[in-house]
């Protein structure tokens, strides 16, 4: 259609960036309103942003995030919305391990991201020293502060559980998460609740363990133990092909290939510089990473916190093989790595395992994670030397023989922000900032808050519902 061509009556709301935060927010608006005018602009020649399936020869492989949790139900009603969801899977039931002190240990059962709620499994695990284990028990004594200000989640979990717990245990399964430094994490922007529960009961493993009791009790019915996250059986970008061909039947205008140039307003009126032509809307949403949009703030200083917030860059190495090349005699979906180790990887899962549908039969498919905190190691090596890193790394961890049948790097530069001490604090008062100094814009995403792709679906449905009143 032609941009020019506008119908005065109707309410006109611009979404630059068409990642799954970008799409999502145009479903809840066209939800909501069947005759608004919604334009999504990427500059990209697809839609999905980091969401990106290889499928060839009866592989399915992800090139950016691997699944969702499952938990976080969102997502899940949304692919149901849509009429994907019967294409849903959810991963084998498997252990998962931490790499530490140059060994495979299974991650102890009954524990809440690393958090023991369970004696037994706690006591009889390896991977904690009996004097690391009698550290933890001191958190059942330990008086509780409150946290008048925001603190790190390495002071806070240092101090209730001990150093060895908190690096051998809690840090890697954080560590891959947030792609960060886990004593400059923020506590009050990632995990406040658990400070909450310590706050209730005392104790913060009292705190895990009235957590987990509330959850099972709210349980009905008592059903076999599945695993904790989703995918689509042909990969997650089916999951955004399909919402991005719903949106185009219900009239949502995606201009692909079509990068912002600017964002200005005049007289409660926003206008996008495309195409060196000035586009007027009513509304705009903007779910950018935020090195794309704080060039269009320069002259803000309150949205300067976007000019030195960090990021983290990351890349996947998938590598296929023969199922004689790798020998993993281990029931598992894969790993994650304590940061005390002598490993550039942080992670890596046992695709062919965790998610069998994804791997041809006799075939071993190995995803691992480069990229910590601080480290440039993805700008310094190109592929192959990427792959020979990795390779390297699980020849310490496991027996890998001979090269892979193919390998792909998947190189994600600044793509994981950093929500270091402080952050939810600056990105509240943007928030505020936003919300009295400019008329109807809304910017969400990753960069605010959003980790996982249900909270970046969640996201959306609350700007979505932000527009919708601002334009009542």
């Amino acid at each position: 259609m032609n941009k020019k061509e506008v119908n005065t009556m109707t309410k006109r709301v611009a979404i630059i960036g068409a990642g799954i935060t970008g799409l999502s927010a145009a479903h809840y608006l066209r939800k909501e309103n069947p005759d608004l005018q919604i334009d999504v602009y990427e500059k990209e020649d697809r839609a999905g942003g980091k969401i990106k399936t290889y499928r060839k020869d009866g592989y399915t492989i992800e090139l950016g995030p691997e699944s969702y949790l499952g938990r976080k139900t969102i997502m899940t009603e949304l692919a149901e919305e849509i009429g994907i969801a019967d294409d849903l899977v959810t991963n084998k039931t498997g252990q998962s391990y931490i790499y530490s002190h140059n060994k495979l240990y299974p991650i102890p059962g009954g524990s809440i991201m690393g958090i023991p709620t369970e004696i037994k499994p706690f006591i009889k695990t390896q991977l904690i020293s009996p004097v690391g284990k009698l550290r933890a028990g001191l958190d059942l004594v330990l008086p509780v502060k409150p946290m008048n200000i925001d603190i790190s989640i390495g002071h806070f979990f240092r101090q209730r559980l001990g150093d060895e717990v908190l690096e051998n245990l809690i840090e890697p399964l954080m560590a891959g998460i947030y792609g960060a430094n886990i004593d400059n994490l923020s506590l009050k922007t990632t995990f406040p609740h658990f400070k909450e529960q310590e706050e209730d009961t005392g104790s913060l493993i009292k705190g895990m363990i009235a957590q987990k009791a509330n959850r099972q009790s709210n349980n009905k019915v008592t059903v076999k133990p599945k695993g904790q996250f989703k995918q689509f059986r042909n990969g997650l970008e089916s999951f955004i092909k399909t919402l991005q061909s719903n949106l185009e039947d219900r009239n949502v205008n995606i201009y692909l290939n079509t990068p912002v140039q600017n964002f200005t307003q005049k007289e409660n009126k926003s206008f996008l510089t495309i195409n060196n032509e000035e586009i007027e809307y009513d509304g705009v949403i903007v779910t950018t990473p935020h090195q794309h949009f704080v060039k269009w703030f320069k002259d803000d200083l309150a949205l300067d916190y976007f000019n030195y917030m960090p990021s983290t860059s990351v890349a996947t190495v998938v590598m296929a093989f023969d199922k004689e090349q790798v020998i993993n005699d281990k029931d598992g979906t894969g790993f994650v790595i304590a940061r005390t180790s002598d490993t550039e990887i942080t992670a890596c899962t046992w695709t062919n395992k965790k998610w069998p549908h994804t791997t041809p039969e006799g075939k071993v498919l190995l995803r691992a994670y480069v990229g910590k905190a601080g480290s440039n190691i993805i700008h310094h090596k190109d592929e192959e030397q990427l792959k020979r890193v990795a390779l390297n790394d699980l020849n310490k961890i496991m027996k890998i023989k001979g090269e892979p049948e193919f390998y792909i790097v998947t190189k994600l530069p600044h793509s994981m922000p950093q929500y270091e001490v402080g952050h939810i604090d600056r990105i509240n008062d943007i928030k505020d900032h936003i919300e009295t100094n400019y008329h109807n814009l809304i910017i969400t995403g990753a960069s605010f808050d959003a980790v996982g792709l249900p909270d970046c679906v969640q996201m959306a449905k609350n700007a979505s519902n932000q527009m919708i009143n601002y334009l009542k």
